[in-house]
């Protein structure tokens, strides 16, 4: 990642820093690319009356039919004469002195026909607003931004790119595709550049960040709505014009920080004293350099909201880390308990008094800073001596042994309930995506303005060819499209989450990179890993990647592949821990909304997962509709595997986890068992296996390890039996759970089940009554080796083929 101070667009709620920091990131990006300044005088508008109507003769100002260019020709002469009373050198000197610069644009046809003396017919009224076009577009006026944000001009569009900038726009038009450039936001992101261009003046390459700063903010000062007007500077960014050092995105511009200095984090809270101000700022300057951003915020927060401005609030003019005991102890009992307003189904608001989750590491965090500052003051007393105090916070205020356990206990429940509903919920988001598509697939196939009927609904399709909404029975209008993409991702999440328990941090960031192979040195088996990318604990880690996470990947990466190029679009996103941006990526988990292509947001993962599990009906033990956080996959993740028996410092190592009692904390059922056959079996190895062999293996016995891999081939697939362990079946591999079948031996199990249900036949003839148990055992072994293989067929039926080998067939060759 790289520190990036002027670049924002959070992400997710829980990660929103304080409301008085927000646009901070915007404030600091105005401050580094301002907006090229606003002049009266250029060329064009210095001109006389009769040289500007001469030049407004000539093409391409000069409109092909004849009508249209001279109602424009008239319309421009009248508001010149009528701007030629008003006092100024130039043009826009006149018009910035006229009534017309101070009112809105969309009055324009009404007020100037009465400012200009013309007639109110609407022949007049026409010849004025084609006039004021003209002239606009001949850069004659450059009315300002409020003015052009106003008013809805759909001729200007049409007009001022072959006028203006011909090459400049040709140029976009060929890095955008097709479908966006026609669509609605794309006309929109179109109209935004001239509106730019129309108020500065220049080309599409002199377009500035500033520029576009101060396009976003003057929308946002005029219209309540303004989100998907950002898609213009995405283009501008591809065209490479912009400098070194210019965000990416200026999505969610207002709703950020960035990294902000350490001044700034506490000024937010307003401290009162500000001595006690000035050493919190000395204090968390001092821990800034072995804390990460995340960690240093939430301190800020910790040491000034939750404990001195409270204190200050409750006792103005406090100003001493020195407290009574009676003031100390109120504050703990204020910290304890927090109050929550919820919303009932009346529509009432009830205040719910709840205890604090984290108060625990409240009281650490205060008792570490008292006794910081005591040790600090020894070794620098004039620095720190006169701030050093009894700690309010003894050592029974900080025992987390009862806290542990209740988060513990409510962690187990939460997983014990889940950890039965998983393959429901991953039904339901299959069951949800597919229905999705069902409708976009209908509504592609409708005729516009007819209506179609999918699924028991009656939908009414928009007689626009690219738009992917339709109305419903009740008029209601109804994203088909956005639902479609939001079920895929959904869909996508949950698979991507139970077969990796990843935490959904490490899931956003994995990109096509993340993808390798490792191939044996003997038999060039190639077995496909995922790498994990460094988050909570910094460091990187590999999982393997089965079938089925195999065709989740190659779904991912058939849906998200650049249609044009074959390849994964590279994008920048933004960690909303660390607020910063990270380098452009082929992230697998992005999705392309209102034109421009962008990382999927947590908010709409969870926003997802709430929608599908509505629609199952599951509810909890209190008969409360059952919620999934992406956490939850993490926990059963683990879980299931050590109650599969996998040994839990194995589990640690999958999960990245750096202390094992962190990896037993995640797994809800019989932790204490698994512990202790984890020590016996660790116990029982030492004992049988001489102390030699941990040892550096031999080149011996390393071929050995590599032979048995070659030693799996088998006449209907591959026997996964790990290294050193003899098989528990006496080579009856038709009945064993480690043979992974061939699918290419299909023919041959059939053969196998059929062979075996004649001889079961033939046993019952004879009487041969000891050996039809074991026939139909072998019989039901091959019949579940078939199931398996018509599953793995039916997956890889349903995956796009990219022209080169599939994850799933990759994997379906290993372990």
């Amino acid at each position: 990642m790289i520190a990036f101070d002027t670049l924002t667009a959070a992400q997710s709620t829980h990660a929103l820093p304080s409301p008085r920091l927000l646009g901070t990131a915007e404030k600091t990006l105005k401050e580094r690319f301002p907006p090229r300044p606003i002049v009266d005088t250029w060329p064009m508008t210095a001109e006389p009356l009769e040289a500007v109507m001469g030049r407004l003769e000539h093409p391409p100002l000069r409109a092909a039919h004849p009508t249209t260019h001279d109602m424009r020709r008239r319309g421009a002469r009248k508001i010149l004469q009528w701007l030629d009373g008003f006092p100024g050198d130039t043009w826009q000197q006149r018009w910035n002195a006229s009534p017309a610069a101070t009112v809105p644009g969309s009055q324009w046809s009404k007020l100037a026909p009465v400012w200009i003396g013309t007639s109110h017919e609407k022949a007049g009224r026409m010849a004025l607003t084609a006039g004021m076009l003209l002239l606009t577009c001949a850069d004659v006026l450059r009315p300002s931004l409020e003015w052009q944000i106003s008013r809805n001009s759909t001729h200007i569009r049409s007009a001022f790119p072959p006028i203006r900038d011909p090459e400049g726009f040709a140029h976009l038009e060929a890095l955008v595709p097709a479908t966006t450039w026609s669509s609605r936001v794309g006309t929109s992101a179109q109209g935004d550049l001239i509106k730019i261009l129309a108020a500065k003046g220049g080309k599409i390459t002199d377009i500035t960040v500033g520029d576009a700063l101060e396009f976003l903010d003057t929308l946002r000062s005029m219209r309540k709505y303004y989100s998907g007007h950002t898609l213009f500077y995405s283009w501008l960014h591809k065209l490479g014009q912009l400098p070194e050092g210019a965000p990416g995105t200026l999505r969610h511009l207002a709703k950020a920080s960035g990294q902000v200095s350490v001044e700034q984090l506490v000024d937010r809270y307003n401290v009162q004293c500000k001595p006690v101000r000035d050493l919190l700022v000395d204090y968390l300057k001092e821990r800034q350099p072995a804390l990460d951003y995340n960690t240093l915020e939430t301190l800020s927060r910790d040491l000034v909201k939750s404990f001195w401005t409270e204190l200050e609030h409750h006792h103005p003019g406090i100003d001493s880390l020195r407290l009574p005991p009676e003031m100390s102890s109120a504050w703990k009992q204020r910290l304890r308990t927090k109050v929550e307003r919820k919303r009932q189904p009346d529509g009432s608001v009830r205040e719910i008094v709840s205890e604090r989750a984290n108060f625990p590491s409240l009281m650490i965090t205060v008792r570490a800073f008292y006794l910081d500052i005591s040790q600090w003051a020894i070794e620098e007393p004039g620095r720190w001596g006169l701030w050093a105090a009894p700690c309010p916070i003894g050592e029974a205020d900080v025992v987390m042994k009862k806290h542990v356990k209740r988060v513990k206990a409510k962690m187990d429940q939460r997983t014990r309930e889940r950890l039965p509903a998983l393959p429901a919920v991953a039904r339901a988001a299959k069951e949800y995506l597919d229905a999705a598509k069902l409708r976009l697939e209908a509504l592609a196939a409708a005729p516009l303005g007819g209506a179609f009927t999918v699924l028991g609904q009656t939908f009414t399709r928009t007689k626009s060819s690219t738009s992917t909404w339709a109305f419903d029975d009740s008029g209601h209008r109804r994203m088909l499209g956005v639902a479609e993409n939001r079920a895929f991702w959904t869909w996508a999440t949950i698979e991507f989450l139970q077969h990796t328990g990843a935490r959904i941090e490490e899931m956003m960031e994995t990109s096509h990179h993340s993808l390798i192979q490792y191939k044996l040195p003997t038999t060039g088996e190639i077995v496909p890993l995922l790498q994990i990318a460094p988050s909570k604990m910094d460091e990187e880690r590999l999982i393997l990647v089965s079938p089925e996470l195999a065709d989740v990947l190659s779904t991912i990466i058939s849906r998200v592949r650049d249609r044009r190029t074959g390849a994964i679009p590279h994008i920048t996103s933004y960690d909303p821990a660390e607020r910063v941006w990270n380098p452009p990526m082929p992230l697998l988990f992005q999705w392309e909304y209102g034109g421009e292509r962008s990382s999927i947001s947590q908010r709409v993962i969870r926003h997802g997962l709430n929608e599908v599990l509505d629609s199952t009906g599951l509810t909890d033990s209190a008969g409360r509709p059952l919620d999934f956080d992406p956490h939850d996959f993490r926990r059963i993740f683990i879980t299931d595997a050590i109650r599969s028996g996998l040994p839990p410092h194995i589990a640690q190592v999958i999960a990245g986890h750096g202390d094992i009692n962190t990896t037993m904390g995640y797994n809800a059922i019989y932790p204490a068992e698994a512990i202790e056959a984890h020590r016996a079996f660790i116990a029982r190895r030492r004992a049988t296996r001489p102390s030699e062999e941990y040892r550096t293996p031999t080149n011996q016995e390393w071929d050995a390890f590599l032979g048995h891999f070659e030693r799996r081939k088998l006449s209907i697939g591959i026997c996964a039996r790990a290294f050193g362990t003899a098989c528990v079946h006496e080579h009856a591999c038709v009945r064993c759970s480690m043979l992974r079948p061939d699918p290419a031996q299909r023919p041959r199990l059939v053969e196998i089940r059929d062979n075996l249900i004649d001889r079961i036949a033939e046993a019952e003839r004879e009487g041969w009554l000891g050996e039809i148990e074991g026939l139909d055992a072998s019989r039901a072994g091959a019949e579940d080796k078939l199931a398996q293989v018509d599953a793995e067929q039916r997956r890889s039926q349903q995956v796009v083929d990219l022209g080169m080998p599939t994850f799933s067939q990759l994997a379906g060759r290993t372990v």
